[in-house]
């Protein structure tokens, strides 16, 4: 069953990005759709780092010892600050890995 299911989520999006990146096929998307698309990429995002960041065994962890806490806030304010991809990352690591150690 997760076999079946791995393959036809594969096929879906291949199907769908191909439709969308190939020149030659007629597909056009209006500005209005392109426009709702482009909360897709954030909204992803969110789903994925929020979990990370906030849940540690099944509870929501907001205490001042939690290193994903801590490395996410410093990747947020250095890319806010520098909007460098190597600073955001590099500091995110360096705190989180400072708080993990200490703590």
């Amino acid at each position: 069953m997760t076999l079946v299911t791995i393959v036809l989520l594969a096929c879906v999006t291949f199907t769908t990005r191909y439709l969308f990146l190939e020149g030659r096929l007629p597909v056009r998307l209006s500005s209005n759709f392109k426009q709702f698309l482009s909360f897709s990429g954030p909204a992803v995002l969110s789903a994925i780092f929020v979990p990370i960041l906030l849940v540690h065994d099944h509870q929501l962890d907001l205490s001042l010892q939690n290193p994903y806490l801590w490395g996410g806030a410093m990747a947020v304010a250095a890319g806010y600050r520098t909007g460098s991809v190597y600073w955001t990352v590099g500091l995110g690591t360096l705190v989180f890995v400072l708080v993990g150690y200490v703590f």
